[in-house]
């Protein structure tokens, strides 16, 4: 017998049950796959896990996941039910998934913190005084992970952080020892999926991301008690899909902080077909029964997509598209620290029952971190298709503004409608507003201002086109106040007209122009102290 076919017999031998008929019968592809991930797919509830709400499950969960990492990673699985949990540690190379029904319950802080209760904060020193607690520190947390990698959140169930401190005076204190702060705090990873669950009332943060690279956040609905999600320091982000009511605080939120030790840019950034609201008491987001806050509850209604206010590292690279604003402040883009801000460009934006000012660019110099940092810059920003329609009158219009030999350089807004309620007196149009160059950045820290549409201040290289502003009530003020601006030029820009009151107020303007605008004549001035049109 030739020694080809004796090897041949020998291996069909050693096969032995994949051989019928003297052929060799590999299992189906399909097989393989599907015990590969039947393998990879592991219970918490074989680890001892409950489900019930009352016992805490946070060691079962935990085991569940060292033994997927130790297996080379795969999936946690949560069956339907309500596990009672601090600390949940991630590992990389291994993914949560929540079920339909299956909620994962933030533990109420113990009274002997001490002794038990959440991950202790751990230290960040020496950069803990450049941002506040919750940035500084991310084992206090619900979920957390620290330089992993390949990790994921997913499927339909809820995080609800009910155990949570949102990090205030109010409730458990976020120092407090075993306090927990943030529902989602990840740190230094890379390769992370957040898909298709809630988050309920979130703590500080429903989710930080520090230092994370190629992030998705996809198609999540968080109705929660401070903001919705912190994106800081991050490099390639995708947020897509995302419904966040965050009444006390921000919903997206956009941060370059030195909470790693050194200035990163959060960069290559995209918000797109998102929702942000802070008209709704918590949870009806979340069981769709949409109910306001009365009209005399005292709540900030912030919600908004914002950038900063913590702002070394620099913001560059970031789309903003096809997102909605109900019953919160408006976009908000703020250097304070250092940071550069550089080719934004945010485009189909509508804003309904604004409680503040529908846009808001701030280059400040608060330079909240290490000594003699630079002052940052804003620069290259387009917003083109916005509409804003604003339910109060807060007399505060939109604001560009730099500060003395720091302009805002290289802003073009187009096809802009704003609505509000009017309502601004003689006197208001006469108010000076100082330059609060070191102030915490919000449209309200200058009071009323002299325009009711834009006030703009320090800005050099500006388009403003098919811009409209219209009112229900009367207004004394100027639509645009433009103070120490250069190289501006508007066209088809339509304000209201009448009670002798000036569409434009320029005060030390050069190489301005107006074309094809009501009820302003075309118009082109090389300088103008001060001149009203």
């Amino acid at each position: 017998m030739r020694s080809d076919e004796i090897a041949r017999r020998r291996f069909l031998k050693a096969a032995g049950a994949g051989i019928v008929g003297g052929t060799l019968i590999a299992p189906p592809e399909s097989t393989i796959a599907q015990d590969a991930e039947r393998k990879a797919v592991h219970d918490v509830r074989a680890f001892g896990a409950k489900g019930d709400g009352k016992t805490l499950d946070t060691p079962s969960i935990n085991r569940a996941i060292e033994a997927t990492a130790a297996a080379g990673g795969g999936t946690v699985c949560f069956p339907a039910g309500n596990y009672l949990a601090y600390s949940v540690r991630l590992k990389s190379r291994v993914g949560l998934y929540l079920a339909h029904g299956a909620t994962l319950l933030a533990a109420e802080t113990p009274a002997d913190g001490a002794n038990g209760g959440y991950d202790a904060a751990e230290s960040n020193q020496p950069w803990e005084n450049y941002q506040d607690f919750g940035h500084n520190h991310w084992h206090n947390s619900l979920i957390w992970g620290e330089r992993l990698e390949d990790i994921s959140i997913c499927g339909p169930g809820l995080i609800w952080g009910k155990g949570l401190s949102r990090g205030w005076a109010t409730g458990p204190k976020a120092e407090q020892p075993g306090a927990g702060n943030k529902a989602i705090a990840l740190k230094n990873c890379r390769n992370v999926l957040l898909r298709d669950f809630s988050i309920l009332h979130g703590g500080h943060f429903g989710i930080l991301a520090t230092g994370v690279d190629n992030l998705t956040i996809d198609n999540l609905k968080i109705d929660t008690n401070r903001d919705g999600m912190d994106i800081d320091c991050c490099r390639n982000v995708r947020i897509s899909n995302c419904s966040v009511n965050s009444p006390w605080d921000d919903g997206i939120c956009l941060k370059s902080s030195f909470a790693l030790g050194y200035a990163r840019a959060t960069e290559m950034v995209t918000i797109s077909n998102c929702l942000v609201s802070g008209s709704y008491q918590e949870g009806a987001l979340l069981d769709a029964t949409w109910k306001r806050f009365g009209p005399n509850e005292k709540v900030p209604r912030t919600g908004r997509i914002k950038f900063g206010t913590e702002s070394n590292g620099g913001f560059k690279n970031i789309t903003i598209s096809n997102c909605v604003f109900d019953g919160c402040n408006g976009l908000a883009i703020e250097t304070v620290d250092g940071a550069v801000i550089e080719d934004v460009s945010i485009t189909n934006i509508t804003m309904r029952d604004l409680v503040g000012a529908p846009i808001f660019l701030r280059l400040g110099a608060r330079m909240r971190g290490p000594a003699n940092a630079a002052v940052g810059a804003l620069r290259r920003v387009i917003l083109n298709n916005i509409t804003c329609q604003s339910a109060a009158s807060p007399l505060i219009c939109s604001i560009l503004a730099g500060i003395p030999e720091h302009p805002i350089e290289d802003l073009k807004l187009s096809n802009v409608i704003i609505f509000h309620q009017g309502g601004g007196t003689k006197d208001d149009a006469m108010r000076v507003l100082a330059e609060k160059e070191k102030d915490y950045p919000e449209p309200s820290m200058f009071g009323t201002t002299p325009a009711h549409g834009f006030f703009i201040r320090h800005v050099q290289g500006l388009e403003m086109e098919g811009i409209k502003i219209e009112h229900s009530n009367e207004d004394a003020r100027p639509a645009f106040v433009l103070t120490d601006v250069q190289g501006v030029d508007f066209e088809r820009v339509k304000a209201p007209s009448g009670l002798g009151v000036p569409t434009f107020t320029l005060n030390d303007v050069r190489d301005f122009s107006i074309s094809r605008s009501k009820p302003v004549p075309d118009t082109a001035l090389e300088t103008a102290d001060h001149k009203e049109l």
